[in-house]
């Protein structure tokens, strides 16, 4: 039986590990322009747990940033459902789906979102401040390697620091899931791959949920889990025996 999405609770103990934190069954999204109808997901099945590392591959329109946003609280499904930890998503209002973001979900786009004027520790701060049990800006920043870089402002950062702090600000809170939509799609090689490093140790020490949306096959390898969609479907699910790290990614 489906819970009522009552997210008091959530975030306020850590998943137990291979713990299935979301179940998403038939999950749909259509947009109706005038006649115009797309099905932007179209009947998706998905079981997502504790510590995985997920990646969503797929070419522009496949459906990766639907799902995504249905995952972090920030679309609801046209049709299906979907549950965190036995809390149904698919019929909360927008006051649980508002807790739910901010108490178990952490999001990194393509774009950092810093916010100029504030250095590295402030811009983290301005999660840490309303979080419930959050990290130190310091801490945060420390694990996304950046403990040198604190008191500078995004100006005085490259492409790739802003993107750790950016990262930084969202784990800051010890979400239970990371959502990150095109993390190194405004970076270079060398510079992606110390975010993907950063990624990758955030979800190995914290246990955190991760799932990571890319176009680019190659980051598919450092996956537990590949999942590809194509049209709004899952095409295929491929599995990962062992995770090649990000350091080791042949661009």
């Amino acid at each position: 039986m489906v819970d009522e999405m009552n997210v008091s609770d959530i975030g306020t103990g850590r998943p137990g590990e291979d713990e299935v934190l979301f179940v998403g069954r038939g999950l749909t999204k259509v947009y109706v322009t005038g006649e115009v109808e797309v099905r932007a997901l179209d009947g998706v099945d998905v079981d997502l747990s504790a510590g995985e590392l997920i990646v969503l591959l797929g070419a522009s329109g496949s459906g990766k940033s639907t799902l995504l946003n249905q995952l972090g609280g920030l679309d609801v499904p046209t049709a299906g459902t979907l549950t965190y930890r036995g809390r149904d998503l698919t019929n909360a209002d927008e006051a649980a789906l508002t807790a739910f973001r901010r108490n178990a979900a952490g999001f990194v786009f393509q774009f950092y979102n810093l916010i100029p004027s504030l250095t590295a520790r402030e811009n983290v701060a301005l999660i840490t401040e309303i979080a419930r049990d959050p990290m130190t800006p310091e801490e945060a920043l420390d694990l996304v390697g950046l403990g040198d870089r604190m008191d500078h402002f995004p100006s005085q950062m490259s492409g790739g620091q802003q993107q750790r702090v950016a990262i930084a600000r969202a784990i800051a809170k010890r979400p239970e899931v990371l959502l990150c939509d095109e993390p190194t799609g405004a970076l270079d090689v060398k510079t992606g791959i110390t975010v993907l490093e950063a990624i990758e140790k955030v979800n190995r020490e914290m246990g955190t949920l991760t799932v990571l949306i890319t176009h680019n096959a190659v980051m598919a390898e450092m996956a537990d889990r590949v999942i590809h969609l194509a049209d709004g479907k899952i095409s295929r699910i491929d599995c990962n025996s062992t995770r090649r790290p990000a350091s080791s990614l042949e661009w």
